[in-house]
């Protein structure tokens, strides 16, 4: 496994645009809220550290993963956002309920992304494990909501100059 030693959240080998001109949107699962907080943490975070104002973040809560999809939209539908940032939690179980909701999740946010014509970033846990999760939202191996963020960042720089 790549990450088993590494911090995947480490970008001291690029330079990150600076947020403060742009408004993002944050759609988070409140199912696995253990998880889903530190990575919301991690985004707002990294957000703020960026340059993003506080009033040009935010934050929407849906029930699960598979919600994320339809509170993008939502999001994307009701105001101007520049990026809107997903990020929800799915452990795997003992049925294929895990494999049918990973798969609807990513098609999801990804029309989502070309509907709009905006960038939406999947920063969806799918772990084996809950241990697998903590891990990844600010445990051993950094925060995927701080990834999440620098790519919206990115993203949203990037959409604004090739306008």
């Amino acid at each position: 496994m790549a990450s088993i030693n590494k911090n995947l959240s480490d970008f001291s080998h690029m330079e990150v645009a600076s947020a403060a001109p742009y408004r993002f949107g944050i759609v988070v699962s409140q199912w696995n809220a253990s998880v889903t907080g530190n990575l919301l943490d991690g985004a707002y975070t990294a957000l703020k550290q960026y340059g993003a104002l506080e009033e040009n973040i935010h934050v929407m809560q849906v029930p699960g993963s598979y919600e994320l999809t339809s509170g993008a939209d939502i999001l994307l539908r009701n105001q101007a956002w520049d990026a809107v940032i997903c990020l929800g939690c799915v452990i795997q179980g003992e049925t294929k309920h895990f494999d049918y909701i990973c798969s609807a999740v990513a098609n999801g946010i990804t029309q989502v992304a070309l509907k709009h014509n905006k960038p939406v970033i999947f920063g969806v846990l799918t772990t084996d494990d809950l241990q697998q999760a903590l891990d990844r939202a600010g445990g051993k191996h950094g925060n995927k909501g701080t990834e999440a963020a620098v790519t919206a960042i990115q993203m949203a720089a990037l959409s604004a100059k090739n306008q």
